[in-house]
């Protein structure tokens, strides 16, 4: 597969309520870190497959809580910039993700929400 799945995010309203189901759900492993703005960000290690993480977002105001599949893209502008010439809308442009890569958010024609994402080469 050229583009996988590679990330999935939950951005919830009760971080400790999450973590606590899904833990105990799954047997995922979790481990919190700090963000660079003080808030907890919690990497889901799933052993094999695909893994992700979850955080308390104050941006949900009134949208409920939900998960987020990042794409795995060469380029994020130029992806970016395709979805858009096919008819998505990008709600948030290529953006600088620490030290790991760039992100963007996209609404695809039919109202679908996913992130692409870029991982900066490890040295």
């Amino acid at each position: 597969m050229a583009n996988p799945f590679v990330h999935v995010e939950l951005q919830t309203n009760d971080l400790a309520k999450a973590k606590a189901f899904y833990s105990k759900l799954f047997d995922w492993k979790l481990e919190d870190a700090k963000m660079p703005d003080g808030e907890t960000y919690t990497m889901i290690n799933v052993g094999e497959g695909t893994g992700g993480g979850m955080y308390e977002s104050k941006a949900l105001a009134g949208k409920p809580p939900h998960w987020l599949a990042y794409v795995l893209v060469n380029d994020v502008s130029s992806s970016t910039r395709k979805a858009k010439e096919l008819g998505a809308k990008a709600v948030m442009d290529k953006t600088e993700v620490g030290g790991f890569g760039f992100m963007s958010i996209v609404v695809d024609p039919t109202g679908a929400t996913f992130a692409l994402w870029e991982a900066k080469p490890r040295k």
